[in-house]
């Protein structure tokens, strides 16, 4: 029997005691903000009226195509409910690898450089995982898709904001992306087609910040989840640039161009050692993407799936010149964004932050829109309209918008 003077002591770790659960929670976890677009959608949820147009979610109207609806009801009726291989099922590798290499000339063995994600932003996260350590810096354009800040923050990284501007069409310029390198400097993520404003780049704009890329010794996140959703210049992969594809990680995914935000399907493409270590993770976390998610995509990836793609593409088009020329008319400058499903009005005419405008255009308006500033750098002073609703829902909203704006003015 062991004498108490003899017994062990319990270290104990001191912890402030703010009050509730709060100081059990890991630094990182408590330093991140909530959402600021799940924040502003709070307030439209709590909004009594049911007469709301909302211009805020990015996700399509559309339902996902029968086929692919189809397809994966009739696997569920024939019992396809296990597990698949953690990288995902062969065929459907084997059908991104022929689908990347007929639109955007890639070419990825689907054995060795290939993961099925749950989504995109799962592909995100594992890229990050798999190459942050502590300390390392990483670049991000903006304004920009509200995530990749947090996870590099979860990641013990440091998120560095590059600023862009309107009058470059939001586009990243090798000036600003050379002044934001530093020797910490570890990672790129690239958006393009790019959430919020809808801007791409060209293959000849890339072509100066690839040769930062490499004199650097950068690696490039490439997320190309709107890459099918541009109406001018057709889509260039970064990771098509000459030297690039072992230097990038390719995310995409099913939830934009397909109509399938639900089903929660993407994929990461890029050097076999990268994609083996974020598989790694994926393994230990999720184990693998849902099989009826998995049998849906690879309908999609069918000759009936593109062409229900191209349709909707169609009519995105005609939605975006209806919403920017809306704008423009009612005299709110607007670059025509090229891409994706957004247009990116500024507002600063009307001397309202981007929050104030938003918040009062809800609750005066009936009109839900997310403030620019919550995009990063650059995006005070503009407005996030998604434009994948009904053509009837986009004139309404129109009309309302310029009422509010006449009636502040």
């Amino acid at each position: 029997m062991i004498k108490d003077e003899e017994k062990p002591r319990i270290h104990k770790v001191d912890r402030p005691q703010s009050g509730g659960m709060q100081h059990y929670l890991a630094a990182n976890a408590r330093a991140i903000p909530p959402s600021g677009i799940r924040r502003f959608f709070d307030l439209v949820s709590a909004n009594k009226d049911k007469d709301i147009i909302t211009l805020g979610v990015g996700e399509p109207d559309f339902v996902t195509p029968w086929r692919v609806r189809d397809a994966a009801v009739y696997a569920l009726e024939k019992g396809k409910t296990q597990y698949t291989s953690n990288a995902g099922m062969p065929e459907l590798r084997e059908a991104i690898g022929q689908y990347l290499y007929n639109q955007f000339h890639l070419t990825y063995d689907p054995a060795k450089e290939m993961i099925v994600t749950v989504g995109g932003s799962e592909g995100i996260d594992l890229a990050l995982r798999a190459l942050i350590e502590p300390g390392d810096e990483i670049l991000v354009p903006e304004p920009c898709y509200i995530s990749y800040s947090p996870i590099t923050s979860l990641s013990g990284g440091i998120a560095v904001g590059i600023e862009t501007f309107a009058e470059d069409q939001f586009k990243l310029t090798a000036e600003s992306l050379k002044a934001a390198i530093t020797p910490k400097s570890k990672l790129l993520v690239l958006c393009y087609p790019s959430n919020p404003t809808g801007a791409i780049m060209t293959y000849e704009e890339m072509l100066p910040i690839a040769k930062l890329v490499e004199e650097n010794d950068l690696i490039v996140i490439s997320d190309e989840i709107y890459a099918e959703l541009t109406f001018k210049d057709k889509h260039v992969s970064f990771a098509s640039l000459p030297g690039m594809k072992d230097r990038t990680i390719l995310v995409s995914g099913f939830s934009k161009a397909f109509a399938m935000t639900g089903w929660r399907m993407g994929y990461a493409c890029g050097h076999p050692e990268l994609i083996s270590a974020m598989l790694k993770i994926h393994q230990y976390t999720v184990m693998c993407a849902p099989i009826m998610g998995q049998i849906a995509a690879l309908e999609a990836l069918t000759k009936g799936g593109l062409e229900e793609k191209d349709r909707m593409m169609e009519s995105y088009n005609q939605r975006r010149r209806l919403v920017v020329q809306g704008f423009r008319d009612m005299g709110l400058e607007c670059h025509e964004p090229q891409g994706a499903f957004y247009a990116f009005p500024s507002i600063q005419s009307t001397g309202l932050t981007s929050e104030q405008f938003a918040e009062r255009l809800l609750q005066e308006a009936k009109v839900a829109a997310v403030p620019g500033h919550v995009f990063g750098k650059g995006g005070e002073g503009f407005l996030r309209c998604c434009y994948a609703t009904s053509v009837p829902q986009l004139m309404e909203a129109m009309e309302r918008i310029s009422l509010f704006l006449r009636r502040i003015g």
